[in-house]
């Protein structure tokens, strides 16, 4: 979906030669003109299906409401960004966590400090807009791109000015962790991301056979690489550091924002 972000030169990454935005590409990464799905032939008739679907046929909206789906949408535009990429070429984050969400999958447990995930995101659309009204007066989806920086920074740095009383409802660090996981499930299952990355794709029946030394397959293409930079103002840079909440203990327990305070 274009938006006002797509002709914006500011978001895009730097040439680390010229110093200019880079054009945005169909394929960024280091691996130009690779393609997974041009593998297909090789793989049985399952894995072929399952594949190809998630570019050709991406499930429906059916969970989220049209306006909750823009404003996810609006969100995870900045946990993934993908302003490199032209509009076509666009990974879709949402269809797999609304198909998830509409079918009641989970991963198989659910932490005690978290409601189920349904709940979550609907908290979450409550929390992040008071957190914009909150820094910024306005609802999440209104505010310029790096007002919405600020915000999500701030559910990062779990330092939330608002919606204490949701907060005492779920962890926010495990909100955190939610939402960028769905984020990098949806992408990093993409076949897009793939030829990103210069991954091979399902190996079978055919399987991998170059392991010991780390050697491309055939059908494989070396690797390109290129100076880049992050968007000038980025504030990815500018997150507060967490290792000292890594323990396990930290992990799992749920602390309210008064009480950190």
């Amino acid at each position: 979906m274009s938006s006002y972000k797509d002709n914006d030169p500011t978001l895009r990454p730097i040439d680390g030669e010229t110093g200019e935005p880079l054009a945005p590409m169909r394929q960024p990464g280091y691996y130009a003109g690779f393609s997974t799905l041009s593998q297909s032939p090789f793989w049985d008739d399952a894995t072929r299906k399952t594949v190809t679907e998630r570019v050709k046929d991406p499930p429906q909206r059916r969970f989220f409401s049209e306006s909750e789906w823009k404003f996810w949408e609006a969100v995870f535009d900045h946990l993934i960004p993908q302003t490199d990429r032209t509009t076509d070429r666009r990974i879709p984050l949402l269809p797999p966590l609304d198909a998830r969400l509409y079918e009641n999958r989970t991963v198989g447990y659910r932490f005690q400090s978290m409601p189920h995930d349904r709940e979550v995101y609907i908290l979450g659309i409550e929390a992040i807009n008071a957190e914009s009204q909150a820094r910024f007066n306005g609802d999440f989806v209104f505010l310029g791109h790096w007002q919405q920086e600020k915000v999500i920074q701030a559910l990062h740095d779990r330092r939330p000015k608002a919606a204490r009383y949701i907060w005492k409802r779920m962890s926010i660090h495990r909100f955190w962790q939610m939402i960028m996981s769905d984020a990098i499930e949806a992408y990093y299952a993409h076949p897009w991301a793939w030829d990103e990355i210069g991954f091979g794709g399902p190996a079978y029946p055919r399987a991998y056979t170059r392991l010991e030394r780390g050697e491309p397959e055939p059908w494989e293409v070396a690797e390109q690489r290129y100076d880049w930079l992050p968007p000038d103002g980025s504030i990815s840079d500018e997150v507060e550091p967490l290792h000292h909440l890594d323990t396990e203990a930290d992990q799992h327990a749920h602390v309210s924002p008064e009480r950190k305070a």
